[in-house]
């Protein structure tokens, strides 16, 4: 019996000192294990949190329907993001709403950054400044700067197609008057419909505010949106000085009110597209009703797009009793202003003075 007692005590022992081996090893493995685990997450935090490999801002097109597989890729191709296992785990744990379009992914930006800027939906743009008074033909000039492969010809038809103008919930026959002046930012695949649409939204936006604007205006005079662009325009030609722009407008409106032709040259130099040098006498006896020096009342339409003070000069007029301007060729851009021909015509001849003549 001591025999086989000794023999369970020592097979006992044994069992005790494997186990704890084992234990060992198994407190040994899970340590390595966790450690192997901090050290993966902490490379996988790295690898997310690298920036971008572009030293330049990116300009890349998201098809509709891309997966985050092929947004990886197409990041890949164009340099920005090469580390596609980073990709696919970021987007497995932060399952993104990736959005089609074209995006700008400046430099140096994070994993997390470049997602965001998918995510948002917000297309690259291009900033684009169309100056006042420009006639609708002037204008791609300004827009081929951002835009060098902008159809002119296009532009133009469209500009011209009561079809397309009608689209747009205009009454008229052109967009002439209707493109209305600012810094745009058109889309970067913006074609010429597009930027023409977004210019006309912008000028039935100012027409709409200037509608439900308080205070006296001349919209029953003049009779609608048509007729107030048609007056601004020529407004927008006659002066770059805005505090002049209320008083050449009430100018113009007393010559309406009593039946005198507005008599102003800009109209007379849109008929034949003179914009500059001298308008001659064949061009001033033209049969165009846009030839103001012979018609009275306003023309069938705008000579030029004017801006919000040129229009809002035509809505507002300064209250004068001027019925003419002349420029007086100082250098200061200004204009003497008169109520009766014999005033006019002493301006004029110091207006020549000052030319030197």
């Amino acid at each position: 019996m001591h025999k086989e007692y000794t023999f369970y005590f020592c097979l006992s022992l044994k069992i005790l000192l494997n186990f704890y081996a084992m234990k060992k090893i198994f407190s040994i493995l899970f340590v390595l294990v966790v450690l192997i685990g901090i050290f993966g997450c902490f490379q996988a935090k790295k690898r997310i949190n690298a920036v971008t490999n572009n030293s330049e801002t990116v300009l890349l097109e998201v098809p509709k329907g891309s997966s985050a597989a092929k947004v990886s890729q197409i990041l890949q191709e164009k340099g920005v993001w090469t580390d596609d296992l980073a990709f696919k785990l970021w987007c497995k744990l932060n399952p993104p709403a990736l959005k089609a379009g074209w995006f700008e992914i400046p430099p140096h930006q994070t994993l997390q950054d470049v997602i965001a800027i998918i995510e948002s939906g917000k297309n690259a743009v291009r900033k684009v400044t169309i100056p006042e008074g420009r006639a609708s033909w002037e204008i791609p000039t300004y827009i081929k700067k951002a835009f060098p492969n902008l159809d002119e010809n296009r532009w133009n038809r469209l500009v011209q197609d009561p079809k397309f103008v009608r689209s747009l919930g205009i009454d008229a026959t052109s967009l002439e008057g209707y493109l209305l002046p600012d810094t745009y930012p058109f889309p970067i695949d913006a074609d010429e419909e597009t930027i023409l649409k977004q210019m006309v939204a912008a000028n039935l936006r100012l027409r709409d505010e200037l509608q439900t604007k308080p205070g006296e205006s001349m919209w029953n005079t003049l009779g609608n949106w048509h007729r107030v662009l048609t007056l601004a325009s020529v407004v927008e030609e006659e002066t770059g000085k805005s505090d002049e722009r209320p008083l050449i407008a009430g100018v113009f409106h007393n010559r309406l009110r009593i039946g005198m032709p507005l008599g102003a040259d800009p109209t007379v130099r849109f008929i034949f597209k003179n914009l500059t040098g001298p308008i001659y006498k064949s061009q001033l006896e033209s049969n165009s009703p846009y030839n103001t020096r012979r018609f009275k009342g306003l023309m069938p339409g705008p000579i030029s797009n004017p801006g919000r003070k040129a229009i809002d000069a035509a809505l507002h007029p300064a209250k004068t009793n001027a019925l003419y301007f002349v420029a007086k060729d100082d250098g200061s851009g200004t204009h003497f202003f008169s109520s009766n021909l014999a005033d006019h015509n002493k301006y004029k001849d110091i207006a020549a003075k000052n030319r030197g003549e």
